[in-house]
């Protein structure tokens, strides 16, 4: 049994649940079929077998084929109930199909519905084998009554008719008795039903003329297979015209009947209509499919679709792939719960079905909140922006749930007319990437894929996912940059700086702290630097050379809730004092409430406390008034600014800063004309080129100066 791959739970109790629904179960499937058993008993009985498939559904997903195995089971103990037949199935589907769904220990209901619907297969499949083994058990039966009759035919005629008849008018399989010569002798009224004939208009037919043209050459060589001994009956499915032109699928069972010289002389055919089983499981397969709250197709059904539409697609116009996200689901799901969210996914599905009602379209749910629409383009395609602004129209009109009246947006990636030559999985991930630049933009947008910026993205990803080994094994260091005081050039601090040696290039501080911000490696990293570099002070401190380390820290880091715990460990573990450490975080970052509070505890723990990339805007200088910070590092960008016209502003700004008590260092020198204009101005500190690059530590312990530049 397929079920999605996941990490195992504990199983919930049964609840009240369980026993409604095995109730439910009994009263209905009393009502369709016979049943030896009295209600009670039949309550007992089913209740039992949904405790075990509720088991089976609750298990882990490496039981495997042996779970598919248990529910099989149980749809033969179905059958072994008695009379229950293809009604009791079909009760027996849509009860568990609806209830199962309802129970409170299968929610969410996404989580569990596709092991449902593959379990109610697996019953399905468990169900159609025993009745195919009773039917072919009771075809068997009547054709050994029927050997024994034509045998005693010999001796008493009438006696051997009255029994065919008596056997044949009581059985619900069609039943023929055909000639060597391949001409019906006999057939009984089931048969005229499946067929749409009466048992007269049968009599005098080739059995062949009622067999589909592609299956004659196949029955004809197995009847011929059996007058030669090669085989004792033929067993097969099969296809028969009706009268009406329409065609049967039966299952036919043809045995040898031989005369008291035990020479070939007829042929017994048993014929059992196949027809509403396999609609039964037509339809299994399509809720296999299909999405069972929107009704849409999966994304397994839509993959394949886009395989078929990609070889037919026209050379010119192609394709186009839209793979939606809708935008604030996660909020509607939290605030008014996750029966509201489904209910608002059907209605997106119903909009989007309104807005490309006029295109040659698939549309497709996936997991989540995720749809795809799949446009096989024509000439009056409207272009990409038209459809997706059509589609952001449609859900902008507010639908009420609860008197709660709910509009969303989407973000959608797209892939246009992507080359025949890709393979479904490819364009799958193109338009996935597309989407994700998407939303890193904002809600309601859309992105068209481009190869040149994948390419680029797929190499950037490659090489974020390796960090953690390069890591692991030594190639991602520490370095360290001077902070150097501008009125006498003294040496006021040293800043920790990640670098990672590549072999065939090296990735900068920067560099680093992008690609580990995307995987979220950058907390155990940025810790570790923490620590090395701590430790690295530290000794340097305990040989006479004592000054402030400054560590930057990203958005992540800022607002990371185990922040403060990570620095105290670090400081206990190194010995280094919390007045020789400063924290910068990005001056962006303080609109976050986690940000603040962590700024705020560490400088009371008397942490050094920066504001990095300061922007000397309002916003920046009010938060260098209010909070607790002791410095602000200006951001690199407005270095170079007093040259271009700026410098009396940015001389005013730097004042208000020291007005506030908060001194003012400066990232990014370049020159010894930037270096001199930010000290006039009443920068203390800075840090750049002019002053030197990261390097490894024993190179900047080497020889360390009392002044640099």
């Amino acid at each position: 049994m397929p079920y999605p791959s996941r990490r195992p739970e504990a199983t919930p109790p049964p609840g009240r649940g369980r026993e409604l629904l095995a109730r439910k179960w009994s009263y209905l499937l009393s009502g369709a079929v016979v049943v030896p058993l009295t209600r009670d008993e039949l309550d007992r009985e089913l209740s039992d077998r949904l405790d075990e498939l509720c088991a089976v559904l609750h298990a882990e997903p490496s039981a495997g084929s042996g779970a598919e195995r248990a529910v099989e089971r149980l749809g033969e103990r179905l059958v072994g109930l008695g009379y229950v037949g293809e009604d009791g199935l079909r009760v027996t589907a849509e009860v568990l199909g609806k209830g199962l769904l309802a129970l409170p220990e299968f929610q969410p209901v996404e989580r569990y519905a596709s092991r449902i619907v593959s379990a109610l297969g697996s019953l399905a499949c468990g169900f159609l084998a025993a009745g195919r083994r009773a039917v072919f058990e009771q075809q068997e039966s009547m054709q050994l009554s029927m050997l024994k009759a034509v045998r005693d035919a010999q001796w008493n005629l009438k006696e051997s008719e009255a029994r065919f008849e008596e056997v044949a008018t009581s059985s619900s399989s069609g039943i023929l008795v055909v000639d060597l010569d391949g001409k019906l002798v006999r057939a009984n009224a089931a048969i005229g039903d499946i067929l749409g004939y009466t048992t007269e208009e049968l009599t005098g037919f080739a059995l062949l003329d009622l067999v589909h043209p592609d299956s004659v050459k196949v029955l004809g060589r197995a009847l011929q297979a059996l007058v030669e001994g090669g085989q004792e009956r033929v067993r097969q499915p099969q296809r028969l015209l009706r009268k009406d032109g329409d065609v049967a699928r039966i299952s036919l069972t043809v045995s040898l009947l031989r005369g008291a010289d035990d020479q070939p002389g007829h042929f017994v055919a048993v014929i059992e209509d196949g027809t509403e089983l396999m609609l039964l499981q037509s339809e299994l397969n399509r809720q296999a499919l299909h999405d069972v709250s929107t009704g849409l197709p999966n994304r397994q059904y839509f993959s394949t679709y886009l395989e078929s539409a990609l070889r037919r697609a026209d050379p010119v116009r192609g394709v186009t792939l839209f793979h939606l996200d809708v935008d604030a689901f996660g909020m509607v799901c939290n605030s008014l719960g996750r029966r509201t969210g489904e209910r608002l996914l059907v209605h997106v599905a119903q909009r989007l079905k309104a807005v490309m009602a006029r295109e040659k379209a698939m549309i497709a749910r996936f997991e989540g909140d995720e749809f795809g629409i799949l446009v096989e383009n024509a000439v009056g395609t409207p272009d990409v922006g038209t459809i997706v602004a059509e589609i952001n129209r449609e859900l902008a009109e507010p639908v009420y749930f609860d008197d709660c009246g709910l509009a969303v947006s989407v973000s959608v990636g797209v892939v246009r007319r992507p080359p025949a030559e890709w393979e479904p999985a490819n364009v799958m991930r193109a338009a996935e990437q597309a989407l994700r630049r998407a939303k890193s933009r904002r809600r309601g947008q859309w992105e068209l894929f481009h190869h040149g910026q994948d390419a680029s993205d797929r190499r950037v990803d490659a090489l974020a996912v390796a960090m953690p080994g390069a890591w692991e094994h030594g190639e991602i260091g520490v370095r360290y940059q001077p902070v150097v005081g501008l009125a006498g050039r003294a040496l006021a601090g040293v800043a920790a700086r990640l670098h990672w040696d590549r072999g065939e290039g090296s990735l900068d501080h920067a560099g680093c702290v992008g690609l580990a911000e995307r995987t979220g490696l950058i907390l155990p990293l940025g810790e570790w630097r923490l620590a090395t570099a701590c430790g690295q002070v530290g000794w340097w401190g305990a040989s006479g050379f004592a000054v402030p380390l400054h560590v930057g820290l990203t958005r992540h880091q800022s607002c990371d809730g185990d922040l403060v715990r990570r620095v105290r460990r670090v400081l206990d573990d190194t010995g280094l004092a919390a007045s020789r450490l400063v924290v910068g975080m990005p001056v962006a970052v303080l609109a976050e409430s986690d940000a603040v509070d962590n700024l705020t505890v560490l400088a009371e723990l008397g942490v050094g406390v920066s504001l990095e990339e300061f922007g000397l805007g309002p916003d920046d200088l009010a938060a260098a008034s209010e909070l607790r910070v002791g410095s602000v590092r200006v951001a690199s960008r407005l270095v170079g600014r007093q040259a271009r016209g700026e410098a009396e502003y940015l001389a005013g700004l730097v004042e208000l800063v020291r007005a506030a008590g908060v001194r003012v260092l400066v990232d990014g020198v370049e020159t010894e004309e930037q270096a001199e204009w930010w000290r006039a101005a009443g920068a203390v500190a800075a840090m750049g080129s002019l002053f030197g690059a990261p390097v490894a530590a024993g190179e900047f312990s080497t020889g360390l100066p009392d002044t640099i530049g």
